[in-house]
Order: C-alpha cells, then structure tokens, then sequence
C-alpha cells in the first residue's frame, strides 16, 4: 500500500509535523529523504532495506559514494544531497558554539564534534581553542592515527593554544570501532596536557572521547 494511503498520524512526514523529528524511526528519517521508493516498494521499506544492507544509519552515512551509489534505490543525486545535509548540520553545530561560552553548554559541544568526528576511519586529535570567557577561538585537528603516548606531544598543543593567544582549551578525539570508553592512554596524555598548559596558565577543561552516538567526557568521570 502507498504511503499516501496510510492514516495520516503514521505518514512520516505528517508525523514529523505533528510530533516532531525526534518521534520518528531511523527508517521514517530516511524515507523522509529519500522521498520516494521503487515500483512495488514504498519509500520506508527501501529505507529499510538500506539500513539492513549497510548495517545501520552510521555505516549508510558514512559510506563512500562507491558504496552508496552501488545500493538499489539510490544513486549519485541522493549521495550528493546526504553529504550536503551532513554538511549543513557539522556548519549548522559550529555556529551554535561561536560567540557563545561553549563550556556553559557542554551538550553543544558533543553534538558538533560527534557529528564532525564520529565516521572518522582513523582517530584524530582535535582542539578546540577558546578565550577568556570561553568562546571559541577555532577548532583545529592536531593530527591523526593511533593516540598514544608518542602521537600527542603536549609542546604541539601549547604551541598551538599560545599562537591563538587562548585562555582554555579542550581536546577531543575519536575512538573509529565506535566504543567511547577512554583507555589508560587516553587518561595519562590527559594528565600530561594538564600539567604543560597548566605551566603557560591555559586551562584544559575537558577531554571527549567521541564513539558512535556516545561522548564520554573525562572531566565528568573526574579524570581531567
């Protein structure tokens, strides 16, 4: 049966107006997208079947275009506007913490670097430089590959904090098999940045390990 025959409280777009985005399924918010399904296949069972075939939404969201475009029921045009959308929301989260004391909204921040950083297939360090009253300065990926105690050399992020003249930092990186438990690495180099910006008065406010939908933050387990 067509979407459009279905009751109107279980059409996904009417749904969405009625109860808002976060009422629908991972299936209905693409099918959304999507827009349309096959002959014989309404626009959710495709969604569906996409989401099975990838493995779920991170895998469909992060895959190269030669994977995408592969999939039936999608081609180059669809892969062109997931990515755009993709885009707008990374651009979209930045904004929010510009201009604004992100340290007060710790939830913002989560939200923009789990987005940037959450389909990373390699781990990477990134900095969020802020000032005095902890609005951000800029966002700058420090390097990528495996965090350990030899990758992450504290002179480079004070270095770094120094020449944008910033109050406070906070650092983040991600965890590519998608588990945002912090290891004992991820503690110690948390400590050794602590110790070298606490020499030149910068403060490190946190350290997020970003996984596939978690952020787990050091300071709040008390590890900072």
């Amino acid at each position: 049966m067509a979407i459009s025959h279905w009751p109107e409280n279980e059409r996904p777009r009417e749904k969405l107006i009625l109860r808002g985005a976060s009422a629908l399924s991972d299936a209905e918010l693409l099918a959304i997208f999507l827009r349309t399904g096959l002959p014989g296949i309404t626009a959710i069972d495709l969604a569906r079947n996409l989401l099975k075939e990838f493995g779920g939404l991170g895998p469909l969201i992060s895959s190269d275009q030669a994977a995408f475009c592969k999939a039936k029921g999608v081609g180059t045009a669809k892969y062109v506007q997931l990515k755009a959308s993709i885009e707008l929301t990374r651009r979209y989260l930045k904004e929010q913490l510009e201009g604004q004391p992100v340290f007060t909204s710790p939830e913002k921040v989560s939200d923009y670097l789990s987005v940037q950083m959450r389909d990373y297939k390699r781990e990477v360090f990134v900095m969020l430089l802020l000032d005095s009253k902890h609005q951000l300065i800029d966002t700058h990926e420090l390097f990528q590959g495996t965090l350990d105690a030899a990758s992450v050399h504290p002179r480079e992020v004070v270095a770094r904090a120094l020449r944008k003249n910033a109050a406070a930092v906070i650092v983040a990186h991600n965890h590519p098999s998608g588990l945002a438990e912090p290891s004992q690495a991820d503690i110690d180099i948390t400590r050794r940045l602590k110790q070298a910006l606490n020499l030149v008065e910068i403060r490190l406010l946190d350290h997020l390990v970003i996984g596939r939908g978690e952020v787990v933050s050091l300071a709040q387990r008390g590890k900072l």
